[in-house]
């Protein structure tokens, strides 16, 4: 009998991963906030504020498969810590830019750096909790961008509030410098945790955990072309990779457009506005947890992984469809709720992460977690879309994109995934 209660590392190391998504989404999210003044002081009108907030995305979508192939092979404690020290200097230079174009570059350079960090996520969680266990623990870290956003928008609104939009990026910059020190001094893999026990380690191993081979030349392996086709050939990944996309294009509108709606469009004062956008993050928070936690719980319970695991994903992209009801009235209230509602559902959808641990083939899990981040990734477009769908003022039409492309993430999960099992390349048979 495994004695899995002496020590309980891996729900430290989950809590470190929540905290580097809050700072990772806290990065990608202050321009929304920022982007009112910002616009105003350097001139720059919607359809080029459209492409500011697409670059980051663009970047960070082209960047998903090295980045996934990186996380494979370097170490995530050196490897998270020297991103997140890259993508904190970028946000930071941003304070002290004066043109559209050192805003794209900069915004660029943040989406190459943060490409590598939902892979090592997911790596990390697969190396440190069993498949039981998995989507509360993806549930849990993913949390942290709606968390992080529900808290912290009310937040970086009272600091630029207090200093500028220039003093909102270098305070951003600086807490992602601070906590890249933290990452180095107190992450490691299991195998390589001084105060883990061995029945912890070996409830891991013996639940699917991905602790990997005491034989750590064992481990290494060259990247081949044969990797990267394994990534691109199977149909149940082509259902997670169109459905991660769809879920991206509701995600990139909260992240970028959704101030500026509030402000622009429905005519809330900016501090208010922080407030009120909060909201349907919270909503997502609360969405996301019963969803992982709800997962488990039903897989516990021996029903089949296709009910435990689609289930939420499948509900939570038929709520985001609720955003539509936004357009078809003016009451704030209702408005809020609408958003709030879709809100839900984009934290219900957004343990899609599970398939990629259970479906991914052992060897590249890192590779397919970076094609999987790259097809979603490709949403960063929407918001380049929505500037000119938006350019007269309306955001009608805008909204009316979102449902229509939440609905195709429905058909993706319903007809496209099938079986969820483990990928075994014939090869490897």
């Amino acid at each position: 009998m495994i004695d899995k209660t002496t020590t309980k590392k891996r729900y430290n190391i989950l809590v470190m991963v929540f905290i580097t998504v809050v700072i990772n989404y806290l990065d990608r999210a202050n321009i929304s906030v920022a982007a009112f003044a910002l616009r105003t002081e350097l001139g720059i009108n919607t359809e080029q504020m459209g492409w500011v907030f697409s670059a980051f995305g663009i970047f960070y979508a082209a960047l998903q498969i090295p980045g996934g192939i990186l996380a494979d092979r370097i170490k995530s404690r050196f490897f998270y810590s020297i991103i997140l020290v890259l993508w904190s200097l970028a946000t930071l230079f941003q304070g002290f830019i004066n043109s559209l174009a050192a805003l794209i570059g900069l915004r660029a350079s943040i989406g190459v750096f943060e490409a590598p960090s939902y892979p090592i996520n997911n790596l990390v969680v697969s190396r440190w909790f069993p498949e039981k266990e998995r989507a509360s623990a993806i549930a849990v870290y993913t949390s942290g961008q709606f968390l992080g956003l529900a808290f912290l928008l009310p937040v970086l609104t009272l600091i630029q509030d207090s200093l500028g939009w220039r003093g909102l990026f270098i305070v951003s910059g600086i807490i992602g410098l601070v906590w890249a020190v933290i990452w180095y001094f107190f992450y490691r893999d299991p195998r390589d945790h001084k105060s883990i026990s061995e029945s912890e380690l070996e409830y891991i191993e013996k639940g699917g955990g991905l602790i990997g081979s005491k034989n750590k030349e064992k481990e290494k392996k060259k990247f081949t072309v044969n990797d990267l086709k394994q990534a691109f050939i199977y149909k149940k990944l082509w259902g997670i990779y169109i459905g991660q996309f769809c879920l991206g294009a509701i995600t990139w509108f909260f992240l970028t457009w959704f101030p500026t709606y509030l402000v622009e469009f429905r005519g809330l004062d900016f501090v208010k506005s922080g407030f009120y956008a909060s909201v349907p993050y919270l909503a997502a928070f609360f969405g996301i947890l019963l969803s992982g936690f709800t997962s488990d719980f039903l897989t516990k319970k021996g029903f089949s992984v296709e009910v435990s695991r689609k289930a939420p994903i499948i509900i939570g992209m038929l709520m985001t469809i609720f955003i539509i009801g936004a357009n078809y009235t003016d009451d704030i209230f209702f408005i809020i709720l609408f958003l709030a509602l879709a809100g839900f559902g984009m934290g219900l959808a957004s343990i899609a992460w599970v398939f990629v641990s259970l479906i991914a083939p052992k060897e590249n899990l890192g590779l397919v977690g970076g094609a999987f981040n790259f097809i979603g990734g490709l949403s960063v477009f929407i918001p380049a879309i929505i500037g000119y769908l938006v350019a007269d003022g309306d955001f009608s039409p805008a909204l009316i994109f979102i449902a229509v492309i939440s609905l195709i993430g429905v058909l993706s999960y319903t007809f496209m995934v099938g079986k969820v099992e483990r990928i075994v390349p014939k090869e490897n048979v």
